[in-house]
């Protein structure tokens, strides 16, 4: 079968239980994504850095497609996380990148008063899958060579 889109565990995480995302109802949008290990998010203060969560996950897709990393509607309330970035972007050439073999984190901050345990398995984001235009001028030709953040020039 040729692989056209879907998820896979990501080197270093073969024998650690990850589970590959899927979607809970037939007419679900997105696939959840989990926690690969537990993690504390401290309470935000200003100045902090985003806690990176570990998936154990990398995606591969179609060339012109995009993985979009998505907040759970519950995330706030239950579990007092938010996105700094609002939505994480997943390239088709981040995966198997050199650096970390595409391995997707997820950015959190905590809004609680209290630090947060995120317990390993427990859903922390939702991926969505999308197709994505270009421009008439766009003469992109740029090679990924590294992992997370590595196309910030």
């Amino acid at each position: 079968m040729e692989k056209v889109r879907g998820f896979e565990v990501a080197k270093g995480f073969e024998n650690q239980g990850i589970q590959i995302p899927i979607r809970k109802t037939k007419y679900s949008a997105a696939y959840d994504i989990e926690a690969a290990e537990d993690t504390v998010i401290p309470s935000f203060k200003p100045g902090m850095k985003p806690t990176l969560i570990k998936t154990g996950l990398k995606a591969y897709m179609q060339l012109d497609e995009v993985l979009l990393i998505l907040p759970r509607s519950s995330g706030p309330k239950k579990q007092g996380i938010l996105f700094p970035h609002s939505a994480g972007v997943i390239d088709k050439d981040y995966y198997g990148n050199p650096d970390n073999d595409g391995h997707i984190f997820i950015q959190c901050i905590n809004i609680k008063e209290e630090d947060v345990q995120i317990k390993k398995g427990e859903a922390i984001a939702q991926a969505m899958f999308q197709k994505f235009l270009i421009t008439d001028d766009d003469n992109a030709e740029g090679e990924r060579l590294g992992g997370f953040g590595s196309t910030n020039h």
